[in-house]
Order: C-alpha cells, then structure tokens, then sequence
C-alpha cells in the first residue's frame, strides 16, 4: 500500500477536529430580575436567549438564593399557573424570550431583598446537542416592583 508522507497526520487532525464537541455559541440579552420587599422570598430572572445551534438551558443558579429552577406559566381553566420544567429548548436561530407571564429563572429562598439596582450574578447551564454542557455567567440589574408583567392573555 502506497503511503503519502503527510496522509497520516493530516488524518489524525481531522479525527481530533470531528471528536471536538460542538458547543453552542448562545447570547444572552436584557437579562433583569425583579426587585422584591424585604420578606419576600421569590422573584423572577428575565432576558432573551439565542444560540447558533439547536441547545437546551437545563439548569441556571444564584448566590443570592437557595433555589433556582426554569419556570414556564400557563393557563390551566382560566387560571394562571407556574410550573418548573426540566429544559427549555433554544432552537438554532432563534431567539427565546423568558419574560413575565412565560417562561422565565425562578429564584426561590431569597438571602436577602434584592432592590432595584442591584446587580444579581446568574450562571446558566446550557446543554448542546451532543448532550456536552456549558455555563453561562452574567449579572443582571434589578428592576422595580412594578416593572411591567406582559400578560399574553384575556382573562386573568
């Protein structure tokens, strides 16, 4: 068998550049969170998503509180509920909205008030296709009590 000099290594850099994991290139924009009153023990993370590559934000965390989980609202009989989900799904392209009234980062046992201006660091887990996972650090600004809540529905 006829051998080129520079077949072997030019094999074993594409065997190491297919065995790389693909890691999605995601963005985050207009992250916020909303401001609480001092006994309260919940509050919501908002902002847009957008990955290059089909992806999943399967898990977020905060200093500022005990527990972090993605939530989803919907309607059930007229009447709004929350639920947690496992993942949200960041199809490649597009853009992913958590807002109020929808999908958002639930933090739950706060440490502490979180007042307007403060700046709250999130870091979210975001798992590419090939189920390898990546984090996402990012600060987001608290916004007042009465920032707006968009409902997307009629009755309420």
């Amino acid at each position: 068998m006829y051998k080129l000099p520079f077949a072997t290594p030019l094999v074993a850099a594409l065997v190491l550049l297919g065995s790389v994991s693909a890691y999605a290139d995601v963005t985050v924009a207009e992250p916020w969170v909303r401001a609480t009153v001092p006994a309260q023990k919940a509050t919501g993370a908002f902002m847009q998503l957008k990955s290059d590559a089909d992806a999943r934000l399967v898990s977020a965390t905060s200093p500022v509180a005990g527990v972090v989980e993605i939530h989803e609202m919907v309607m059930d009989k007229d009447v709004m509920k929350m639920n947690a989900i496992d993942g949200l799904a960041l199809p490649a392209g597009q853009a992913v909205e958590l807002k109020p009234g929808g999908y958002h980062v639930m933090l739950m046992d706060l440490k502490g008030q979180v007042k307007e201006g403060d700046q709250v660091p999130m870091t979210l887990t975001v798992e590419n296709k090939d189920g390898s996972r990546q984090t996402i650090e990012l600060t987001a600004p608290a916004r007042p009590l009465n920032a707006p809540m968009k409902m997307q529905h009629g009755k309420h």
